[in-house]
C-alpha cells in the first residue's frame, strides 16, 4: 500500500483484511484484549495523554455520549467522540466538535501501518479502536467523550483509565457473547469500572444493582445511581418537535425548560443521565447551566447523530429509529403508540444474531409490515422473515432491499399514516 491509495480503497481494505463484526459478526468476535494492547504498545498509549469518559450500557449509551459531548463542546473544550457502529460513513466513529475525521487521515493510518495490521491482524473494532485514540491525541484534545462497542470488561475501549465510568442500563443483547442473563450481561459491562473511578449507573435494575454494588466495592470504586438523585418532573413536546423537560434532583426543582433535540421519549432517561455525569464531571471541568442547556439544545446539529427518532419526513409521517433489541424496540413501540396517525406501515429488518422471535412477539398487529434486508452478511433473510412473522399473525410481504420496502410502503402510505423504518442499525442507515 502507498499514500496514493484513496479513501475508498482504504476502507475496501480495511473490511476485506481485518474481520468485521458489523458486517459479518460472531467470527469477527475477540475474546481478549491481546490485539488492542498490542497495537497501544506500538502507538505508545496514546490515550494517555488525554481525558476520558467511558460509556458502556445495552441501550442509551450512544445517547448518551454525543449528548455529553455536545455540553463539553458548549462549554469550548477540545472534545473528542468515538462511537459505533456508524450508518453511512466509516468517518462517523470518529469525531471532534462533531467533525469527522478527515478522510486523508485514514488513509494515512492504515498506509503507515499496514505492516503492524497484517503482523498483530487485528480486528476492524480493534484497528478503529487504535486509529481513534491515535487521532484525538494527534489534534490534543482536551477530552474524549469514549463508547464501548460490546460488553465492556474485553472491549478494546476499555485500555483507558477515565475521569467518569457511566453504565446506562442491563438489557439481554449479544446474549451469546456477554451472557443469558441480565446478572451476567452486567458482570461484563461493569468491567469498564476502574479503581478509583466513579462509576454511574442510569437505571436501578432489580437483577444488576448488587453486581454493580460489588464490582464497585472490590474496585473502590465511587458509585451512584442517577435515579436516586434525579427525577423527570415531566417532558412535553415543542412546536419545534424538541422535547422540553423539568427536572428535579432530590425533590429540588433544578432544571426547568430543558430543551433536547433528541427525539424519542427514552431520551427522558438519557438526558438525567447526562445531567448526572455533568454533576460529577464539574471536579474536572467548567461547565455551568447555559453549557448544559445550549448543549443539549443542538446535539444533534453539534455532534452529527442520527438515527435516533429521525423524522424523514411527513404527510405520511416517516421515521427512522435504530433501536434494534428487545428493550429498544420496546421503546420504539411505546414512542409510536404516542405519535398521532391513522394506519401503521413497518419496514424492518433484522441482523440474524438477535432475539427476533422475542422482538416479533412485541410488534402490533395491527400494522402492515414490510420485511427486508440490509446489505449485509449478518442480514436475516427477508423471505426467512417474512415466514417467521406469519407464524406471529404479522400481515406483510418480503422486499430484497430496504429501498424497495420502504418505495412500496410510501406508495401504500396514506397522508395521515405512519411509516417507521428500523429493527436493524443497518435498515436505517440505508434511509437516513
Amino acid at each position: 500500500m502507498n499514500l496514493k491509495m484513496n479513501y475508498q480503497q482504504t476502507l475496501e481494505y480495511l473490511y476485506s483484511q481485518l474481520p468485521m463484526y458489523q458486517r459479518i459478526g460472531k467470527a469477527a468476535y475477540k475474546a481478549n484484549l491481546d490485539n488492542t494492547v498490542a497495537l497501544d504498545e506500538h502507538f505508545d498509549h496514546p490515550h494517555r495523554n488525554f481525558s476520558t469518559i467511558h460509556i458502556a450500557g445495552t441501550n442509551g449509551k450512544g445517547s448518551v455520549s454525543h449528548m455529553l459531548a455536545a455540553i463539553l463542546q458548549a462549554a469550548g473544550y477540545n472534545t473528542g467522540l468515538y462511537t459505533s457502529p456508524h450508518l453511512r460513513d466509516f468517518r462517523e466513529r470518529i469525531r471532534i466538535n462533531g467533525e469527522m475525521i478527515p478522510e486523508e487521515e485514514v488513509i494515512k493510518f492504515v498506509a503507515r501501518n499496514r505492516e503492524v495490521f497484517e503482523k498483530i491482524q487485528p480486528s476492524f473494532f480493534e484497528m478503529t479502536v487504535a486509529l481513534a485514540f491515535h487521532y484525538f491525541n494527534q489534534v490534543k484534545v482536551d477530552i474524549a467523550v469514549i463508547e464501548t462497542g460490546m460488553g465492556g470488561r474485553l472491549d478494546s475501549t476499555n485500555i483507558i483509565t477515565p475521569l467518569l465510568s457511566v453504565i446506562t442500563n442491563i438489557g439481554l443483547d449479544h446474549t451469546e457473547f456477554l451472557g443469558d442473563t441480565p446478572e451476567l450481561i452486567a458482570a461484563e459491562k461493569a468491567g469498564i469500572i476502574k479503581p478509583g473511578i466513579p462509576v454511574l449507573i442510569g437505571e436501578s435494575q432489580v437483577y444488576t444493582r448488587q453486581v454493580f454494588i460489588e464490582k464497585a466495592a472490590i474496585k473502590n470504586a465511587p458509585i451512584s445511581f442517577v435515579d436516586e438523585e434525579y427525577q423527570m418532573e415531566y417532558s412535553t413536546l415543542l412546536m419545534n418537535g424538541n422535547q422540553n423537560f423539568q427536572v428535579r434532583k432530590k425533590g429540588t426543582l433544578v432544571f426547568e425548560n430543558l430543551e433536547c433535540d433528541l427525539k424519542g421519549l427514552y431520551q427522558k432517561k438519557n438526558v438525567l443521565t447526562v445531567l448526572a455525569a455533568a454533576d460529577i464531571l464539574k471536579n474536572h471541568f467548567e461547565l455551568s447551566r447555559e453549557n448544559i442547556y445550549n448543549g443539549l439544545k443542538f446535539v444533534s446539529t453539534s455532534t452529527g447523530l442520527k438515527g435516533r427518532w429521525q423524522v424523514l419526513q411527513k404527510n405520511p409521517l416517516v421515521i427512522a429509529d435504530s433501536g434494534h433489541n428487545i428493550d429498544g424496540i420496546r421503546a420504539v413501540l411505546e414512542q409510536i403508540r404516542a405519535t398521532p396517525h391513522q394506519k401503521l406501515h413497518m419496514v424492518i429488518g433484522f441482523v440474524n444474531d438477535k432475539n427476533i422471535s422475542g422482538i416479533l412477539d412485541l410488534l402490533p398487529r395491527s400494522a402492515r409490515y414490510y420485511f427486508t434486508r440490509a446489505s449485509i452478511p449478518r442480514a436475516m433473510d427477508e423471505k426467512e422473515l417474512h415466514k417467521m412473522a406469519v407464524d406471529k399473525e404479522l400481515a406483510g410481504s418480503a422486499y430484497g432491499t430496504v429501498k424497495e420496502a420502504l418505495d412500496v410502503a410510501m406508495n401504500a402510505a396514506g397522508e395521515h399514516d405512519l411509516v417507521f423504518v428500523g429493527g436493524s442499525t443497518f435498515v436505517v442507515a440505508e434511509v437516513v
